[in-house]
C-alpha cells in the first residue's frame, strides 16, 4: 500500500501498450525491491513479457474474469494492479474489484499531450479522471507550490511508426499463436485478423498516405479561405466509445456539417482531420463527400489523412471535437474550441458553450491565461515525458514513472502537498 517500503509491494500487470514497455516497467520495479506479475490473455501479452516464472495466463470465459483475479490477488498479496486504460471490459472489472479490496490501481494512457507525453494516473483516466470534477481556481492553489514554467514541447514528432510496428506485430501473434487462449476476446469490435490486416496496410501504405496529406494540407493552407477544423477520432477508442454522446464518427459528422452548414459564413471552409492512426475501417471520407452534398458544402469540405496538426493550426479560425486528446494544441494557440464528450480539458474558462450554430458564426476566445495555468498543472502531475514505443522515449518515461508509482500520493496530491518532483527541464529525446 502506499507508504510502504517496495519490498512490501506486490504489482499485478494486465494489459498494456503494445510492445515491451510494460516488461520494462517491471524490470525496473523488481529493481526497487517490489515483486511483479503478470496475468496475460492472449499469446501478445505473452510474448512482450520476458519472466515466465511470473507470468499467469488467463484462458478462461468473461464470466470467469472476475473470480480468477480476485484468487490472484489473494494467492499472491496483491497491493497494486498496473493496466493500460480502464475501460476495456477485462480492466473495468478488475479496476471495480481492486477498489472494493482497497488495491492501488495504477493507470496509464496516451498522453493528454501527445505524442511527447504520457498519461499517468491512479484509479481512472479521461472520463474517469479526477481532472474531470477539478477547476482552474483549485489548479492554480496547488501551483503555489511550485514557480517552475512549463516545458515547450519537444522539437521531433512521436514514435508513431513504432507504433504501427508493434501493433501489427502483436496481432500478428494473436493470430496466428493463440491456440492456447480459445476464450480470448478482444475488447474491439473487428476480429483479431482483420486488426492485424489494417496495421499491415497502414505500415506499408504510409508513404501513399504521406503524399496525399501534404497535397490536402498545401491545398488548404495556399487556399486563401477562413477555416475550421474538426478533430476526428478513432471510432473504436475508448475515449469515444465510454465518454462520447456518439455511436460512430458518422454520427458526429453530421452534426458538425448540419451546424456549420446554418451557421458559417457562406465564404468560410470546413477541415476534416482524420486521426494519425486512422486506419480505414470506416469509409470516413466517403462520409465526408456523402454529408458535404447533403448539406450542399460541395467545394467548402476538404479531408486530411492523419499527420501533424500544426500547419493546419496556424490559420484557423475553430475547431470542434468529441473529446480528442489534440484539442489540447487548439487550446495552447488560443484558438475557440468546442467539445461533445467528457474531456480532462473540458473548463469554462476555455471551452466554448455556444450552440454549434452560433460557435461557428462567431465563436469566443478561450481565456488562454487559464489554459496556460491548466497546461502547466498537468505538466507537474499526471503528464510524464517520454513515450510507450520507442526505445528512447522508453527509457525517458522509466527514469521518472516508477518513483510516481512507489510514491505514497498519486500526482495530483503530492503537487498539492509539496513532495512533488519537478520535471519541467525535461525533453523527450526521439
Amino acid at each position: 500500500m502506499p507508504g510502504t517500503s517496495p519490498q512490501d509491494r506486490v504489482f499485478l500487470f494486465l494489459q498494456g501498450p503494445h510492445g515491451p514497455f510494460f516488461d520494462n516497467l517491471a524490470r525496473m520495479l523488481e529493481s526497487a525491491g517490489c515483486e511483479v506479475w503478470r496475468i496475460g490473455f492472449n499469446t501478445g501479452d505473452r510474448v512482450f513479457w520476458s519472466r515466465r516464472d511470473r507470468y499467469i495466463p488467463f484462458d478462461g470465459t468473461p464470466d470467469e474474469w472476475v473470480q480468477a483475479f480476485a484468487k490472484q490477488i489473494e494467492e499472491h498479496g496483491i497491493t497494486d494492479i498496473v493496466l493500460y486504460g480502464d475501460t476495456r471490459p477485462i480492466h473495468a472489472v478488475a479496476v471495480t474489484e481492486a477498489r472494493r479490496r482497497g488495491l492501488n490501481v495504477h493507470v496509464f494512457e496516451e498522453g493528454y499531450m501527445r505524442p511527447y507525453w504520457v498519461t499517468y494516473e491512479r484509479d481512472g483516466s479521461n472520463g474517469n479522471s479526477r481532472l474531470i470534477d477539478m477547476d482552474v481556481a483549485g489548479m492554480r492553489a496547488a501551483l503555489d507550490m511550485s514557480d517552475i514554467d512549463s516545458p515547450l514541447p519537444p522539437s521531433h514528432w512521436g514514435d508513431m511508426r513504432q507504433h504501427v510496428f508493434y501493433g501489427a506485430l502483436y496481432h500478428f501473434f494473436v493470430m496466428f499463436m493463440n491456440r492456447r487462449y480459445r476464450n480470448f476476446a478482444p475488447h474491439r469490435s473487428l476480429p483479431v485478423s482483420q486488426e492485424f490486416k489494417l496495421y499491415l496496410q497502414r505500415l506499408l501504405l504510409m508513404p501513399l498516405h504521406s503524399l496525399d496529406r501534404r497535397i490536402a494540407t498545401r491545398r488548404i493552407c495556399n487556399g486563401g479561405f477562413p477555416y475550421h477544423l474538426a478533430l476526428l477520432q478513432l471510432e473504436h477508442d475508448s475515449s469515444f466509445q465510454q465518454h462520447s454522446p456518439f455511436s460512430s464518427m458518422t454520427d458526429f459528422l453530421e452534426e458538425i456539417f448540419e451546424g456549420f452548414a446554418s451557421g458559417a459564413p457562406r465564404h468560410h471552409h470546413l477541415v476534416i482531420k482524420a486521426h494519425p492512426l486512422e486506419d480505414g475501417r470506416r469509409p470516413l471520407r466517403k462520409e465526408t463527400d456523402r454529408l458535404a452534398r447533403k448539406h450542399g458544402l460541395a467545394g467548402r469540405i476538404h479531408y486530411v489523412r492523419g499527420g501533424k496538426l500544426a500547419r493546419l493550426l496556424n490559420d484557423a479560425r475553430s475547431a470542434v471535437t468529441v473529446n480528442s486528446t489534440a484539442a489540447q494544441q487548439v487550446l495552447w494557440r488560443g484558438i475557440p474550441l468546442k467539445v461533445f464528450g467528457r474531456a480532462v480539458y473540458d473548463k469554462p474558462e476555455f471551452v466554448s458553450s455556444q450552440p454549434l450554430r452560433d460557435f461557428f458564426r462567431g465563436a469566443a476566445r478561450p481565456d488562454t491565461r487559464a489554459y496556460r495555468d491548466y497546461r502547466r498543472y498537468l505538466l507537474e502531475t499526471s503528464q510524464v515525458p517520454g513515450g510507450f514505443y520507442s526505445s528512447r522515449g522508453r527509457r525517458q518515461l522509466l527514469r521518472f514513472v516508477v518513483d510516481m508509482m512507489l510514491a505514497a500520493e498519486d500526482p495530483y496530491d503530492a503537487l498539492k502537498s509539496g513532495t512533488a518532483a519537478p520535471r519541467q527541464q525535461l525533453q523527450v529525446v526521439k
